[in-house]
């Protein structure tokens, strides 16, 4: 009886949370499990800086556009449904880095209210659905779950360890053994086709160029180094681009790609006193990014 007590204790702690917290059905219900609003209290700066990031509207691409639409509309995609009442999770491929959150905490019925949501164009319920703080300070923060077991259900990961951690919930913060590498944001900016859904779906290839390129030619920096730049000591939660903030992008973009231009005029005596002006122009175009441009 001992062991068994034993073996359960164990089991039990190796168990995700999301396999024993009951399946969200609903956006708002998703929304609520997932809400980090209250980090804000302690957080104010970096909570907004995220709130203008692309993680802080996941779901609405570009200039608040729904990007998910045809997933949700009959005979678009080979994974769209005959009714949206229909839709299953895997109806939505893209949720595994859109909204890694409802592929462990959500019910098919939350699709169905998601599919459903997407025919109306309803961007005021479909807008509470975020990346938050706890899906990468929790959810996604450690991959080699073999060895150090999967996220606890109380716990914050981070840069450090913090003993005590003033939350209801999250009451101590652990260093992560990934949070300020490149493998940290490749979960999601991966490395291209995703094979092992029935219908293969292609998809970012961040990360498979920066391993693939970048590293062999001696790149040395991490996404963070250039994506989370320090302001006032702490990671810019901002994670520019902001595609919405066009002057903010073309500065950036700016920074990281240069054009070098030659030019040669000469005139061509195309026969006794007929002179054609004529201009050869050799251009190149280099960048100092650690991946291919554009990308996602």
């Amino acid at each position: 009886m001992k062991f068994l007590k034993s073996f359960l204790v164990v089991f039990l702690v190796m168990i995700p949370i999301c396999a024993l917290a009951e399946k969200a059905t609903t956006i708002e219900e998703l929304a609520a499990m997932y809400d980090s609003t209250r980090c804000k209290e302690c957080h104010a700066e970096i909570y907004g800086q995220w709130e203008k990031s692309h993680h802080a509207r996941s779901l609405m691409g570009t200039q608040g556009g729904l990007m998910m639409t045809p997933l949700a509309l009959k005979g678009r995609t080979p994974f769209s449904p005959d009714d949206p009442g229909k839709a299953t999770l895997d109806t939505f491929p893209c949720f595994k880095c859109h909204l890694p959150q409802a592929v462990i905490s959500a019910a098919d019925a939350f699709a169905a209210d998601y599919a459903k949501a997407l025919i109306a164009q309803d961007k005021a319920r479909i807008s509470k659905l975020r990346i938050t703080c706890i899906v990468c300070h929790n959810t996604k923060a450690i991959i080699h779950k073999r060895s150090e077991g999967h996220p606890e259900a109380n716990v914050l990961y981070g840069s450090k360890d913090v003993a005590s951690h003033d939350d209801k919930i999250f009451k101590k913060v652990k260093k992560s053994s990934i949070m300020d590498h490149a493998i940290m944001c490749g979960q999601c900016h991966g490395q291209g086709p995703n094979l092992e859904f029935e219908n293969p779906v292609q998809c970012a290839t961040l990360y498979g160029s920066y391993q693939h390129n970048y590293l062999p030619k001696g790149g040395q920096k991490q996404c963070q180094e250039c994506h989370m730049k320090k302001v006032d000591g702490f990671a810019d939660h901002l994670l520019a681009p902001d595609w919405n903030d066009l002057e903010g992008t073309k500065k950036l973009l700016q920074e990281a790609i240069s054009m070098d231009i030659d030019t040669v005029g000469y005139d061509w005596l195309l026969k006794s006193k007929d002179h054609k002006p004529m201009v050869v122009v050799n251009t190149r175009i280099n960048h100092n990014a650690g991946h291919r441009i554009p990308d996602g």
